[in-house]
């Protein structure tokens, strides 16, 4: 039987976009409990190339050389091992394979339960490229909101709302009843109005843009960037029980990590989308080919929404379209 084959991203070295290249590898085999996945499209995110920059964060992560990259992944299941039930080929799925998920196809625990190895049924009305964007930053977003609690009658401050985790962060308290401020720069005031929050631009007067904006007070915040919305919210006589960041460690403050989403966050988060209560805005969608492209808009830490891979055949027009926005 002739050898399956995939393509895949690959890094013979730690370090920035240029060190991402595309090679012909064998396709992985589904062992026993696991399903492998032919991959449609892969979402990426910050951590992709925030933990393959360099050899010691990379082995933080458990990751060695010849390392893949990217997590979040959609696509097909078209082999199922031994004693998996629940999955069976043909079935469309999303999930997170942590940094191997741009790749033709990828192998993932039936029974995984965190974003480095797990996978789910994608529902009826959500695309591929969509469920590409869930797992990472929509699990980060459940966890944030789970550690500040929003809800009718609050007003919660998010820092960094216009970027990956914000999209999800900014409507999931909408969802919840909150009224929600977000940071940005003034280029993502209407994308940040779209979603449902109020903009407001970070940067030094910060308190006071925002103590205009909400006399009444603040009542929780989310930091999705660094520390200054942490530093605001405290200044705006906000509780450190009700300040989470998920990008630094500050004492007193809780840090939120999508690997502590309570079970069922990432059905939920699908489940939004698919009733068209949640939607992901998608920046841009290179094919693999172009994706040192893709992670310098990733790194560049200022798109408005998700940036995914595509890994299916694609037409001229889509291709050509694809081209245009790289270009832009």
């Amino acid at each position: 039987m002739q050898e399956l084959r995939s393509r895949a991203v690959r890094l013979e070295a730690f370090g920035g976009p240029d060190a991402l290249d595309v090679r012909e590898i064998p396709a992985p085999q589904a062992g026993p409990g696991q399903v492998r996945v032919r991959v449609t499209a892969a979402g990426l995110n910050p951590m992709d190339w925030i933990m393959t920059a360099d050899a010691d964060t990379a082995a933080r992560f458990g990751l060695s050389l010849p390392a893949g990259f990217g997590t979040d992944y959609a696509g097909v299941v078209d082999q199922v091992g031994a004693g998996v039930t629940g999955f069976a080929p043909g079935d469309r799925v999303f999930g997170g394979a942590l940094s191997r998920a741009v790749a033709g196809f990828v192998v993932v625990d039936a029974a995984g339960e965190t974003a480095a190895n797990e996978v789910h049924h994608t529902p009826d009305g959500v695309d591929d490229r969509t469920a590409a964007t869930l797992t990472v930053a929509g699990r980060t977003a459940s966890a944030a909101l789970a550690a500040v609690g929003p809800g009718p009658g609050d007003t919660v401050l998010i820092g960094g709302a216009a970027g990956g985790v914000g999209v999800f962060a900014v409507q999931l308290a909408r969802i919840a009843g909150a009224r929600v401020i977000g940071t940005g720069s003034a280029a993502s005031a209407d994308h940040l109005r779209d979603l449902g929050a109020e903009p407001v631009a970070y940067g030094d007067g910060l308190a006071d843009r925002v103590r205009a904006l909400a006399p009444g007070g603040v009542t929780a915040a989310m930091d999705l960037y660094g520390v200054e919305t942490v530093h605001v919210a405290r200044e705006l006589g906000v509780p450190d029980s009700r300040i989470c960041s998920i990008a630094a460690q500050v004492d007193g403050v809780t840090g939120a990590n999508g690997a502590n989403a309570a079970a069922g966050a990432l059905e939920e988060i699908a489940r939004l989308v698919a009733t068209g209560r949640l939607r992901v805005p998608i920046a841009a969608s290179f094919p693999i080919e172009q994706i040192r492209r893709a992670a310098e808009l990733q790194a560049g830490r200022h798109v408005r929404g998700k940036v995914v891979i595509d890994l299916q055949l694609r037409s001229a027009a889509t291709t050509a379209r694809s081209r245009s926005t790289s270009a832009s």
